[in-house]
């Protein structure tokens, strides 16, 4: 049985019903597709990464998008970031969040990709889906 359900329209032709972890993973890419202060009555929601995509991407850069990235998965109770790695590519910025879903030990290695030209995210949402040995 479910313990979380909700519904999305993003990328499903029918079935619309998502249930625990594909419903915590939809919450948290809705999370980093809003800027900072783009949410009313919220302006500490969102995420700065939008912010530094035309900023050189050093250390200082990174930094700042990995803590962010990781006040955004501690804003949601049902995840955990076991490790977030900031990496730039041609027309963005890369990052990829191991996730643990606590209520099941389900572990999920989220890849996002923001696009500087397109101003766009996308997601590739399972790289790599396991559990932990022992765990069923």
């Amino acid at each position: 049985m479910a313990l979380y359900k909700g519904f999305s329209t993003f990328n499903r032709s029918k079935k619309y019903r998502i249930t625990d972890f594909e419903l915590v993973k939809q919450d948290i890419l809705n999370h980093f597709n809003i800027r900072k202060g783009e949410k009313m009555m919220n302006p500490e929601f969102g995420t700065v990464i939008w912010d530094t995509l035309f900023e050189p991407l050093d250390e200082d850069t990174k930094n700042i998008i990995m803590q962010d990235v990781k006040k955004i998965i501690a804003y949601d109770p049902r995840v955990v970031a076991q490790n977030v790695i900031v990496t730039q590519y041609d027309y963005g910025i890369q990052i990829e969040i191991d996730l643990l879903y606590i209520s099941s030990n389900q572990r999920d290695l989220l890849s996002l990709s923001f696009d500087k030209n397109a101003k766009t995210m996308s997601s590739n949402k399972t790289i790599a889906n396991y559990t932990r040995p022992g765990q069923i």
